[in-house]
């Protein structure tokens, strides 16, 4: 077996493995309102949220298309293999680390700073297609903050429509709604986060010479719907705990709030193509959310703790893709 065959394996194998870490690290985030107010029990909740990741990651490939060819050219990367799999074990030991520590950090971040880092350490900044990077840095940056507007607007119209309702009945039927909403939160979340390990995987397959377009194959989006579903599956409860309850009290009307804007900003960006980071986009609406009921309600110190993860996880996630890649580079 010849060793850019190994290298391919390898690299399906750890993309895959990136999928399967980001199911229970952020789709967490999904369903942490829906576990949290009750609504569901969490083995029910992350069933539905596996399946629904599925599903999602089954109906669109454009981000996968946008990670493929945005960032770095695959057809003229030096060491393109090297490059893939130091970008891919930096972000899974950056998840793992954090999801360890209960951080609800950005896959997306993890993965689009690890690309740009190891292509760095391996053709210097000319190896980045700094317009498409670019633009990808800012659909991370700015759908948070438009999670945020948008999560505060949309709680202060729930305010103003139900300020007359009995809260005891509200709250019933809004956890029977949050059902629904955490449904279409991890559909929405499928469409976008699984896509990624699809674009570097057709990456690598092209770098290698196995593909000669951004075409995402079949078997590509099946393995890695499948990877994220199981990862799914296996749950991520620290998480859950940091979304669903550090950040403020959320009862069901809040929840429904934070699932329709974070479902309304993701499904956006995957209409576009545009990766955004779902862990910042769901916490984001939250906090916009918490903003409106009540300022003092929300746990800012917990806010504070994550902003910085969002802030560090690009340049460290760079840093380590670097390393790595000069390490593999040396070794091989």
């Amino acid at each position: 077996m010849d060793t850019l065959l190994i290298l391919t394996i390898l690299i399906v194998f750890f993309a895959l493995a990136f999928d399967f870490i980001n199911g229970f690290h952020d789709t967490a985030n999904a369903i942490a309102t829906a576990v949290s107010t009750k609504a569901m029990k969490p083995r029910h909740a992350i069933i539905m949220a596996a399946i629904m990741n599925f599903v999602g990651a089954m109906t669109f490939t454009g981000v996968a298309k946008t990670i493929t060819k945005d960032i770095v050219d695959p057809f003229t990367l030096p060491n393109g293999s090297y490059v893939i799999l130091a970008a891919l074990l930096a972000a899974i030991i950056w998840n793992l680390l954090t999801w360890y520590y209960g951080i609800p950090s950005s896959s997306s971040h993890a993965l689009i700073g690890s690309i740009a880092g190891a292509a760095i350490a391996a053709a210097g900044f000319a190896g980045i297609k700094w317009e498409g990077f670019l633009k990808i840095l800012q659909a991370l940056i700015f759908s948070p903050l438009i999670a945020f507007a948008i999560g505060f607007i949309v709680y202060s119209i729930f305010k103003i429509v139900f300020k007359n309702n009995n809260l005891t009945k509200t709250n019933q039927r809004f956890r029977t709604i949050q059902i629904a909403t955490a449904a279409l939160q991890s559909y929405t979340h499928g469409t976008n986060d699984a896509q990624k390990a699809m674009g570097i995987i057709t990456m690598a397959l092209i770098a290698n010479g196995y593909a000669t377009s951004s075409e995402i194959p079949f078997w590509v989006q099946f393995s890695c719907a499948v990877a994220m579903g199981l990862g799914t599956s296996v749950g991520g409860w620290k998480i859950i705990k940091t979304v669903g309850g550090k950040i403020m009290k959320i009862r069901p009307v809040n929840g429904v709030a934070a699932d329709l804007t974070g479902a309304f900003i993701i499904f956006g960006a995957t209409i576009i193509h545009m990766p955004v980071s779902t862990t910042h986009v769901i916490s984001s609406s939250i906090l916009g959310v918490g903003s409106a009921h009540r300022v003092k309600g929300v746990k800012w110190g917990t806010a504070k703790r994550m902003i910085i993860t969002w802030f560090i996880t690009i340049p460290i996630s760079a840093t380590l893709a670097g390393l790595i890649y000069l390490l593999i580079n040396f070794l091989f």
